[in-house]
């Protein structure tokens, strides 16, 4: 995934207090439109036992690893999103990873990554063949969710790629279109909530130019945006940003990705997003944020997975276990 960190995003002094001043109000609950309610602050998110992070620790006790093991159960007894596969219908994993969480009394995470084009043929290129392709994806992860309480953080990188220039002129209208469509097929569900992705602060710098597109691929309809997906932003970066950008979308609420961001970005030249050195993961998640309009501190990105083939790293989405131990090395996490 494109994730690019090289600008430094200047919030005013205006901003910051705008996103201060809503901090420590009550958590948000209650219905909104399409019919499934935010989450409360009480709410849990599902821990995966057999996640790559739970295997590697398992791996590293019986080798006598038991130092290295004990430092990746930073991750491992984590929440992660779980990111739908694109090769296949996705209609069983999403049933089975609901049922597990539904068994434990906890909300899933998904990401729903197979937007056509996805992109634009970089580390993470690839995706659905066309846009009828990619609804009947979609309705089959509608269906496999069914009646469970989960959160879906709708195609990182598709809107802010149409923004940045990346996405071909040709393929930016159906895919907002396409956007609306997923927004509106997933939202049948009663207790799905989606959050289209909206890049970081130093992505799209302006939110102004993300705002408009945000709204013609259905935010409206959604829960709200999601933030930081795969990047390293600060938090208080990220929430200034987006309460910026809520106040432009009448008052969206948004989730922040958190997962490898405790060290906040890094500040090397190009590519500064994939695989960078030195990071540590960021605010363990969490529903209980003490912001208003931040629904949920999420581990979208899943640390340990690699961003692409660089920095020695393999493929995207490839579990690299010494990237995690690095990560989990550089604390945060709780």
């Amino acid at each position: 995934m494109l994730r690019r960190s090289s600008v430094t995003a200047v919030l005013c002094c205006a901003v910051l207090a705008l996103a201060c001043s809503s901090g420590g109000e009550a958590a948000h609950d209650g219905p909104r439109e399409g019919g499934a309610a935010a989450g409360t602050a009480d709410e849990r998110f599902w821990v995966d036992p057999e996640s790559p992070a739970a295997r590697q620790v398992a791996e590293w006790e019986a080798e006598g690893r038991t130092d290295d093991a004990g430092v990746l159960r930073r991750i491992a007894d984590r929440p992660l999103a779980h990111w739908a596969p694109g090769e296949e219908d996705p209609g069983a994993w999403a049933r089975e990873v609901t049922e597990a969480a539904t068994a434990r009394e906890t909300t899933a995470v998904l990401v729903a990554y197979n937007i056509p084009h996805r992109d634009c043929g970089q580390y993470s290129q690839g995706g659905a063949r066309d846009e009828a392709a990619y609804a009947g994806w979609i309705d089959a992860l509608a269906g496999g969710i069914g009646d469970a309480h989960a959160v879906v953080v709708l195609e990182p990188d598709a809107v802010p790629h149409i923004v940045d220039g990346c996405t071909a002129p040709m393929y930016v209208e159906d895919r907002l279109a396409t956007l609306g469509d997923a927004v509106d097929r997933l939202k049948r569900q009663p207790h799905t909530r989606v959050y289209l992705d909206a890049g970081n602060p130093a992505w799209i710098a302006d939110p102004a130019r993300i705002a408009d597109p945000l709204r013609r691929a259905g935010v409206a309809r959604a829960d709200g945006f999601a933030l930081n997906v795969a990047n390293f932003q600060t938090l208080s970066d990220n929430t200034a940003y987006g309460h910026v950008l809520s106040e432009l979308l009448d008052g969206a609420h948004f989730v922040i990705d958190t997962s490898r961001n405790g060290n906040g970005p890094y500040d090397g030249g190009e590519e500064s997003w994939c695989n960078p050195p030195d990071r540590a993961l960021g605010t363990p998640p969490t529903a209980d944020t003490g912001d208003a309009l931040t629904d949920a501190l999420l581990w979208i990105k899943r640390p340990g997975e690699s961003d692409g083939e660089c920095r020695g790293g393999p493929a995207a989405g490839e579990w690299w276990p010494e990237y995690a131990l690095e990560l989990a090395r550089g604390g945060g996490g709780g």
